[in-house]
């Protein structure tokens, strides 16, 4: 298979040789047409099913409101996944077939910088899922003072703002770019298991003690109960993350391994299909929130049977 060679300064270049380019995409018109289709089903399920899990976020009291901040900012960034970003990589999958070349760069840079905000948010945001079931850990009495809904709303907006801020540098610098996608993603990944091992070992010295005071005729009631229920909200967290992980880790492999000076036509299918691996995790996410979050199914089984009700 023959390579087409490009350098990385050349960003606008390659995408025209590469991504938008009848002399290299050739025969792959089935193949597109299929990821066309499986994203307008991706779309339509990310778009119902997270537009439910904001609703009966919105309804549901129980759960300590920066926890349910996060989750919901986790939800958007889903949702504009499904409104956003698979929309535009239909348009460039049918700008290729259709070889319209003007509308296949614009759509391809589109999807590129869009996907880069969102899934950076996703990520900084499942880190701060984990960053705060350990709080709830450590702090105890004094999480609700220090974990407040605002502090956690300027937090999310930080992520934000950083997502955008990174992701405006694949317009200047791609090596800076990959850069921040590198640190920024390790930062994330080292953060996430400090704050999980830290859980489990907490919990796993928690154990022991009460066991040590059952062992002495001191049975306490308060705290098994409380630490059974903070235990099945850490394994819903871990439950998001590891989905998250099985999602990305294929295409940023298949990046990893694409050659810096050229790329085989396989390698461009993979990162496609490998790409809508990653996309995939947006609709997963609200099965998971009905799956393991106990407050959320309930939620969300009242909200469907209000609208049933309705329409009926």
């Amino acid at each position: 298979m023959a390579l087409k060679n490009f350098t990385e300064d050349e960003n606008h270049k390659t995408v025209q040789v590469l991504f938008c380019s009848a002399e290299f995409i050739r025969g792959v018109d089935g193949e597109l047409i299929f990821l066309s289709a499986l994203h307008i089903f991706l779309s339509v399920t990310a778009f119902l099913g997270n537009t439910l899990i904001l609703v009966a976020l919105q309804k549901e009291t129980s759960l300590h409101p920066p926890s349910k901040l996060l989750y919901r900012n986790l939800a958007i960034t889903d949702l504009c996944v499904g409104i956003i970003v698979e929309p535009l990589f239909v348009t460039y999958f049918t700008s290729v077939v259709n070889e319209r070349w003007d509308i296949c760069y614009y759509a391809y840079w589109a999807v590129v910088y869009l996907a880069l905000i969102l899934c950076v948010v996703s990520l900084l945001t499942i880190t701060a899922i984990s960053v705060d079931r350990l709080f709830a850990l450590l702090l105890g009495l004094r999480y609700r003072q220090v974990v407040t809904y605002r502090r956690t709303c300027i937090t999310v907006t930080g992520f934000w703002i950083l997502s955008i801020v990174g992701a405006s540098t694949l317009f200047l610098n791609r090596r800076i770019n990959s850069w921040y996608q590198y640190i920024g993603t390790a930062l994330c990944l080292v953060t996430t298991i400090f704050a999980y091992a830290k859980i489990f070992v907490t919990l796993r010295h928690n154990q022991i003690h009460v066991q040590s005071h059952v062992a002495q005729g001191q049975p306490s009631q308060a705290i098994p109960l409380n630490i059974a229920r903070y235990r099945k909200a850490v394994y819903s967290a871990l439950w998001v993350q590891g989905t998250l992980v099985i999602c990305y880790l294929p295409y940023h492999v298949t990046v990893f391994l694409t050659p810096q000076r050229g790329m085989p036509l396989s390698i461009y299918l993979t990162r496609n299909f490998t790409a809508s691996m990653v996309l995939l995790n947006s609709s997963l996410n609200p099965l998971l929130y009905c799956w393991k979050i106990r407050e959320v199914r309930q939620a969300v089984k009242e909200t469907l049977r209000q609208f049933f009700c309705r329409s009926s």
